[in-house]
């Protein structure tokens, strides 16, 4: 990388930006927070556009499936499986190189844009006193800036639809929320207990059970049906940038206040998904014949290990296809994902999201550097004790990669790689740390004087 240098001050300058906001307690204006998320990211996009060292991936993955879309061939398979998501992305891909906009302008493009509209819903994420500073800090996120304006990685994409989502099914309001409110195992025990098994699928599923109950019409919901739907429908076009916004569902649906309101949004996310996969013979030119092995190959996830954590330390910190470890660690994540949800149940449904994705960071066997980006927008708007000791932390990590470790020719590339990947070992116990270990229950509301309780007044007064 030609640019190391200036990205670094940039870097380092938007951490402590954000930390002196903190410390001085800034409520910048929205104006103010866009202008300066907007030049960091232009500026390193810029430089990074003109450098003589380009992504990997971004060139030899992204930019064929833009070119399959302009050659009316499909994204997956006219980049031979290097692009293995739906087609939504690649057809703005197409888009800006039919303009004629420079690839290294054009693919970084996207993700710049996607990274600075999210920067106001971080704020909104917050909500609350503190909504300018937690959207400030983010405009000034390293790592962000380096995953959108230097990799042109997707995750803002995905981020900026799945946030999104968030806000709207969340709604007016206070932005505290509560998770789960009823405790649906101990009911189905009762249930059980007192009307059996039979009884309790009846009571469960009759025409007067429980479940035709919470579907019915309610007086007065139109209004968070359309939420719902709206919420449903982005989180959707996030599915269609990638695949791992599916652990951003459950928060979404918890957010919204009744079940039919969570079935209508849970229907509507398989909407676009659905939609930009069978339109792919439309716009893609896929044939049908061709359909089922996009579908294969978009399914198909390599074993490759030895990149992040405690499999870097397995293999050696080396690119690794090990399907044992592989197989490991996908169990280890469903599991580790299974006890979170549990624990955090009842939290409110942004911390729940939050403490899943540093779970999945912890327990995952692959990772590169972009997936580091899931947890940042939800992470700076609810802040925990360790939230920034984790955002420095992973930030440092990821800027060795990209910054330092591109000086230099492969086999010192490869050397150094080793050395970093098992130095991601050190992340894990602050990422888990950085969980909102404080916040696994609903807020309790601070008392008022109208509320607190007053002392008994002695019966001689």
């Amino acid at each position: 990388m030609d640019y190391a240098i200036l990205t670094g001050l940039v870097l380092v300058s938007g951490v402590v930006l954000a930390l002196v906001a903190q410390w001085k307690g800034w409520r910048p204006s929205l104006l103010a927070i866009l202008a300066v998320g907007i030049g960091f990211r232009v500026l390193i996009m810029t430089t990074s556009a003109i450098d003589t060292w380009q992504p990997v991936d971004f060139m030899e993955s992204f930019r064929p499936a833009g070119e399959a879309i302009l050659n009316r061939e499909d994204p997956v398979l006219g980049s031979e499986g290097g692009w293995h998501f739906l087609p939504t992305i690649p057809y703005v891909y197409g888009l800006l190189l039919w303009l004629g906009i420079p690839w290294e302008i054009g693919g970084r493009l996207v993700t710049v844009v996607a990274d600075i509209a999210l920067i106001p819903l971080v704020g909104r994420l917050a909500g609350g006193a503190t909504a300018s500073l937690r959207a400030f800090q983010y405009a000034c996120n390293p790592l962000a800036i380096l995953v959108a304006s230097v990799h042109g990685q997707v995750e803002p994409v995905a981020l900026v639809f799945g946030v999104a989502a968030f806000v709207v099914a969340r709604g007016p309001g206070s932005p505290d929320r509560p998770g789960l409110t009823t405790d649906v195992a101990a009911l189905v025990r009762r249930s059980v207990a007192t009307l059996g098994v039979g009884g309790a699928v009846r009571h469960a599923l009759g025409p007067v059970g429980v479940v035709r109950r919470a579907l019915a019409p309610q007086p007065g919901e139109k209004e968070t049906l359309r939420r719902a739907l709206l919420a449903g429908l982005l989180m959707g076009l996030a599915l269609c940038a990638k695949s791992w916004p599916i652990w951003l569902i459950p928060g979404m649906l918890l957010l919204l206040p009744t079940f039919r309101a969570r079935a209508v949004a849970f229907v509507a996310t398989g909407v676009a998904p659905v939609f930009f996969l069978v339109t792919l013979p439309v716009f893609a030119g896929t044939s049908l014949s061709q359909i089922p092995e996009v579908i294969r190959v978009i399914q198909d996830i390599r074993p490759i290990v030895g990149e992040w954590g405690y499999s870097a330390i397995l293999v050696g910190g080396d690119w690794t296809l090990d399907a044992g470890i592989a197989t490991f660690g996908t169990r280890l994540i469903y599991i580790t994902l299974l006890v979170v949800a549990f624990l955090w149940r009842r939290a409110d449904p942004v911390d729940l999201t939050t403490a899943l994705l540093l779970a999945f960071m912890v327990a995952t066997p692959r990772l590169g550097a972009q997936y580091l980006l899931w947890f940042m927008p939800f992470l700076v708007a609810r802040p925990t004790r360790f939230a920034w000791p984790a955002i420095i932390g992973v930030s440092l990590w990821a800027g060795y990669g990209y910054l330092y470790m591109t000086q230099f020719d492969t086999n010192t590339w490869w050397e150094l790689h080793s050395i970093w990947a098992q130095c991601s070992i050190v992340l894990l116990p602050i990422l888990a740390l950085a969980m909102p270990w404080g916040r696994r229950g609903p807020k309790t509301p601070a008392r008022t004087p109208d509320t607190a309780p007053h002392a008994p007044v002695p019966a001689s007064a």
